[in-house]
């Protein structure tokens, strides 16, 4: 088979994965308070990246960066998985699925932004204009199907929208560390673990949970933050060009939809939909207006 669809399989395989997540956030949420269920998801994920590394034979790699490195992954790993998941649970704690998974896809946005400041990339008027047709989608989901201009739940959609803003940082960081990827995850994740057990201790009670809410937090830790990014890379390491599976991600909100209605018998609203392709067609405008 042709390494090309190869690359479709993989990519594909992935965004199938992850348009699950926003129904198994909110199947563990029902036993679980946002903090165990990190907690759960971070420990199946480090336990899952240490075999991955086993079989690679690349532990021995973990203890050879410099202090300044483990410093930059105690960073980094506040930033993502701990805080981004934080932020981004107790968005899906609040808000219905339906509003917090399409929210949670404005990091794009967001990224060219942060580019601004960061990188020091300029930004022309049509980046602008689409950016604004992004953000115009996101005030319909918001709406929730209410045509009053009222914002349900707004601590909800700033939640959401600010755990993107996480993730897009967390990216620009991640770019400028030139360390192997599975191995700078795993460094994430375990400093991840350490700060989230300190949060858990303090302040939540821990508690065995139902049985649907567990599988569904380990479903999380393998799914969310573990297998998707190995079949992810794999697709990247073996696609001709990143633009023929880069828009491919897109199909996941919208089979996400699908799920969370079928599954957690969410009636959709039409706002979420038609807000929803506006927030894509504004990313996908700013990609081709970036070219």
């Amino acid at each position: 088979m042709k390494k090309q669809k190869l690359s479709y399989i993989y990519a594909l395989s992935a965004i199938l994965l992850w348009s699950t997540i926003a129904v198994a956030f909110k199947i563990s949420l029902r036993d679980l308070s946002p903090h165990q269920l990190l907690f759960n998801a971070i420990l199946v994920s480090t336990v899952f990246f240490i075999i991955v590394l086993a079989a690679q034979k690349k532990i021995g790699t973990l203890f050879r960066f410099t202090f300044k490195q483990y410093l930059f992954s105690a960073f980094v790993g506040l930033l993502n998985p701990f805080l981004y998941y934080v932020v981004l649970l107790e968005a899906y704690d609040i808000l219905p699925a339906q509003i917090a998974q399409p929210l949670n896809y404005t990091w794009p946005v967001l990224l060219v932004l942060l580019s601004v400041p960061i990188l020091k990339q300029k930004i022309n008027y049509k980046s602008i204009l689409a950016i604004m047709v992004s953000f115009t989608g996101v005030i319909i989901i918001s709406l929730q199907g209410d045509l009053s201009m009222d914002i349900k739940n707004p601590l909800g959609v700033i939640l959401a929208v600010g755990s993107s803003l996480m993730w897009a940082l967390f990216w620009l960081l991640n770019v400028r560390d030139k360390r192997e990827e599975t191995v700078k995850l795993f460094l994430n994740f375990i400093f991840a673990l350490i700060y989230i057990t300190i949060i858990l201790l303090l302040f939540s009670d821990f508690k065995i949970p139902e049985t649907d809410s567990l599988i569904a937090s380990v479903y999380v830790g393998i799914f969310e933050m573990g297998i998707t990014f190995i079949l992810w890379l794999k697709a990247l390491s073996m696609t001709s060009s990143t633009d023929k599976i880069g828009n491919l991600v897109f199909i996941s909100p919208f089979l996400s939809l699908f799920w969370i209605s079928m599954m957690l018998g969410e009636s959709i609203y039409i706002s979420t939909i038609f807000g929803l392709i506006m927030l894509i067609s504004g990313i996908i405008l700013q990609r081709i207006f970036a070219k």
